[in-house]
């Protein structure tokens, strides 16, 4: 079974603001999570909720709902610039 993806807005225009040879990594890194949520190298975030993946310096900030299969993407970017506030 696999899990639905809902991308919140600050996710979606980080998304399409990915350089060109990048943005296809990150897209089905994140196809991949509906039928893998916790893939290998997946982490639990510290501090607040949360899982994240990388694709290359990129990270992928979600949160995974399995009672009603579905996964939330809150966040995309850079390695540098991903987990400040």
């Amino acid at each position: 079974m696999s899990y639905d993806i809902a991308i919140k807005k600050k996710a979606s225009k980080a998304l399409e603001s990915l350089p060109n040879e990048d943005y296809p990594k990150v897209r089905d890194a994140i196809r991949e999570l509906a039928e893998n949520p916790r893939p290998n190298g997946c982490l639990k975030l510290r501090g607040r909720e949360g899982w994240r993946i990388r694709i290359g310096v990129y990270r992928v900030v979600y949160a995974i709902n399995d009672k009603d299969r579905k996964i939330t993407i809150f966040d995309i970017g850079h390695r540098r610039d991903i987990y400040r506030t």
